[in-house]
């Protein structure tokens, strides 16, 4: 719960397995982060070039944390970077809208203490996570060059002198300003100078650990055939991600973390037992229902058996202004697939209470839970009419409860207005689960012996709604079957 990444990759393999921030955590307490490849590929240029940090500057802990931002400048400075540049995107979706100007002024502070041991330390450029850099699936490219133009050639609408100074400049200029939407802006010395573009020899580390929003912007460091816009200038450089953030693809090439290894889940095991599996979403979650869910890895595992479906979301808006999405469309592609009779799984991901229930926007949220509605109850009419068996569940929370509250007594919190504070990032209270349909035989119900269960349970018990025993070491099926 709590992790869209981390939810699908569970609800896929039916085990839990240590992820990015865990694994991110241990190299750093152990130090071996310092000790690979990986690091050694980025040091080879501290010595004459600079070393460039690029991610969310954020402690919601679902893309990055700020206290390993810390501590992988503390480190790299104690391992020889004698430059570091920091390209900061703001976030206000996992954590407080803005909460930018807290994480930012922490960010000039830890910068100064660089200073102060000798290391030439700046923030370089920023901007906002759904504006600039974090786009995914290759929903909208303008958002990753928008990126590149800040941090690469060191070009921005806005320029300034701090990040503080930007930050404050561009909410005082708009008033809906928020921290997703943050406008790209470079740091500027006082000759009008950007102070932090890449260059060639440089180093470039990206490092969020979750991988979904770093890929796009991974490709256009890494790939010399890349053609989704004019980078204008390709650096030379040694670049590495927190985490390798594609195993199918080995992008990128070079990592400072071992990701994960998830092996033998449930869409591999059930399709080379011959299940014909449908998958479909829109471009926001597409990779959710198939590159996450198999875990982390792309492509089919046989394309005589499986079909993904992704349908393109909207560009260029935020989700509040088009609530519904495309949940009828996705609705639609499912109940045809599942009349079709071709396919005896299909597996789909509705993202507007997440997508929508992230803009803060209540009433556009509840506009797109009743579009989600529909298409869950089209696709639930088309079960009926087949005899089949349906599973509905959650990889997390989000709509369900959109105000800050007080931990203690769960009143909502108010802001120095006497507003309610509004809350845009996921919540952690477990998400339900339904499991009926005409195919489903009378005697099964949920086992009475495991309260707690898990996304890790499901992998399971889809297994044996589509009667096969599941791998021995899965985490044990939700369900059983009691004799009348």
């Amino acid at each position: 719960m709590g992790n869209s990444e981390v939810g699908h990759n569970a609800l896929g393999a039916g085990r839990i397995f240590a992820q990015g921030a865990k694994l991110v955590d241990h190299a750093l307490e152990t130090g071996k982060i310092f000790e690979g490849a990986g690091f050694k590929y980025i040091q080879e240029c501290f010595s004459d070039g600079t070393l460039h940090l690029i991610g969310l500057l954020s402690d919601g802990g679902v893309h990055s944390r700020y206290d390993q931002l810390q501590a992988l400048m503390r480190g790299s400075a104690a391992h020889g970077a004698k430059r570091i540049r920091v390209h900061a995107l703001t976030d206000g979706r996992d954590v407080l809208d803005g909460s930018s100007f807290h994480f930012m002024e922490q960010l000039e502070k830890d910068l100064e203490e660089l200073r102060k041991q000798g290391v030439d330390a700046l923030l370089a450029s920023g901007g906002g996570r759904m504006y600039v850099t974090m786009d995914r699936y290759e929903n909208d490219w303008n958002v990753v060059k928008r990126g590149w133009d800040a941090q690469v050639l060191g070009e921005a609408p806005n320029k300034f002198k701090s990040g503080l100074e930007a930050l404050k400049h561009l909410k005082a200029a708009n008033p809906k300003f928020n921290d997703q939407y943050c406008p790209p802006f470079v740091i500027i010395d006082d000759s009008g100078k950007a102070v932090g573009p890449i260059l060639d020899g440089d180093a470039v580390v990206t490092f969020n650990f979750r991988a979904d929003r770093m890929i796009m912007l991974a490709k256009a460091l890494e790939y010399e055939d890349f053609d989704k816009f004019d980078r204008v200038r390709v650096p030379k450089i040694n670049y590495a991600g927190m985490l390798q953030y594609d195993g199918e693809l080995k992008l990128p090439s070079r990592y400072l973390v071992n990701p994960p290894e998830i092996d033998r889940t449930s869409g591999e095991y059930l399709v080379k037992n011959g299940v014909r599996t449908y998958a479909c979403s829109e471009t926001v979650k597409f990779g959710h229902v198939t590159f996450f869910w198999n875990g982390n890895r792309s492509g089919l595992f046989d394309e005589n058996l499986e079909c993904y479906y992704e349908i393109p979301s909207d560009q260029g808006i935020t989700f509040n202004e088009q609530p519904l999405m495309k949940a009828l469309e996705i609705g639609e592609k499912a109940r045809d697939a599942i009349l079709s009779g071709k396919y005896d799984q299909v597996r789909v991901n509705l993202p507007n209470g997440d997508m929508v229930g992230h803009t803060g926007d209540i009433k556009a949220t509840i506009i797109a839970c009743e579009a989600a509605d529909k298409a869950v109850k089209m696709i639930l009419d088309a079960i009926d009419q087949v005899g089949g068996i349906y599973l509905v569940t959650a990889d997390h929370g989000n709509a369900e409860d959109m105000v800050k509250r007080n931990p203690k007594t769960a009143q909502p919190l108010l802001d120095k207005n006497g507003n309610i504070q509004i809350l845009t990032s996921h919540t952690c209270w477990p998400v339900p689960i339904a499991i009926g349909g005409p195919g489903l035989s009378p005697g099964v119900r949920f086992r009475a012996d495991l309260p707690d269960g898990g996304l890790a349970n499901v992998a399971a018990t889809m297994m044996n709604l589509l009667g096969f025993e599941a791998p021995a070491d899965y985490e044990p099926s939700l369900i059983e079957v009691v004799e009348s």
